[in-house]
């Protein structure tokens, strides 16, 4: 799980430097044919073929792919212009808001101690957000709109628990790969090699940070993994500061620190009342 995580920071931190030159759909599309080089071979059974032609719950499987693909290019669209570690304290609050949506789409139910750390939670983002009239954003609104897609993606994620991993992600790859071709018409660049290279590279990077998250749900009961996705803050503020000269501000700082207090509390709170818990995870393939 710590190198999925690390992993998929790097993930973020070669995004943004690939957006700053190339635009948010032709990173999309190069990256999506980057992925393919894992996906390929757990495609090559033929039941995984069948799996993949015929999946279950088709309009939830699109439904899925939508939000997906709207995670993944809103946050390129947000780290464009904000430090890396602002975005990704927005994708920290996606457990917050599936605590949120869980109740009025899954029917769980929550207390009132939950209700009030999801309510802190939300405060904590107001704080990242900076909601005034001079200093309210349209790329502070990308992230929160990549953010709440990536809640709702895991809680499809979790009404397709049948489905395998191999055919979730496929189909997410190839929306973005879709998404990506019809946004890169008219703001393409022909890439060099090497340029060339890091976009496919993207998308293996992402792929197999994916895998080993995935692999290490399997592994370990979400008690142990859930509390390690906030290390990938502390990934993006490191990264921020080596490859980009960005440092996270006070105010940053604070709302990270009630979304991670927050976050944390619903998670125990889900244990003390005897809840499934499962390890919610920033995924962004």
């Amino acid at each position: 799980m710590l190198v999925g995580l690390f992993m998929f920071a790097l993930n973020d931190a070669m995004g943004k430097w690939l957006v700053a030159s190339f635009s948010v759909g032709q990173v999309l599309l190069i990256r999506s044919i980057g992925a393919f080089v894992v996906l390929g071979p757990l495609l090559s059974s033929r039941s995984a073929r069948r799996d993949l032609l015929h999946p279950d719950r088709p309009v939830l499987q699109v439904l899925r792919v939508v939000f997906a693909t709207f995670d993944t290019g809103f946050f390129y669209a947000a780290v464009v212009y904000l430090p890396l570690a602002d975005v990704m304290t927005f994708y920290m609050a996606g457990p917050i808001y599936v605590a949120a949506l869980s109740h009025f789409l899954l029917g769980e139910r929550a207390g009132w101690r939950r209700w009030t750390a999801i309510l802190v939670g939300f405060i904590g983002v107001v704080i990242v957000l900076r909601p005034s009239s001079a200093s309210l954003s349209w790329p502070s609104l990308f992230a929160l709109i990549g953010s709440v897609s990536l809640a709702l993606t895991l809680i499809l994620s979790r009404m397709l628990r049948s489905t395998s991993d191999v055919v979730l992600v496929t189909w997410q790859t190839v929306g973005a790969l879709i998404a990506g071709a019809c946004l890169a018409v008219g703001a393409w660049r022909a890439p060099d090699l090497p340029d060339l290279y890091a976009l496919l590279m993207l998308g293996v990077v992402s792929c197999i940070a994916h895998m080993m998250m995935t692999r290490s749900v399997k592994l370990a009961s979400a008690t142990v993994l859930a509390p390690l996705q906030y290390t990938l803050l502390l990934w993006a503020v490191a990264m921020g500061i080596l490859f980009f000269d960005e440092y996270p501000d006070q105010q940053i700082l604070v709302g990270s620190a009630v979304i991670i207090g927050a976050g944390l509390f619903i998670f125990h709170r889900k244990q003390v009342v005897g809840q499934p818990v499962k390890a919610e995870t920033v995924d962004r393939i």
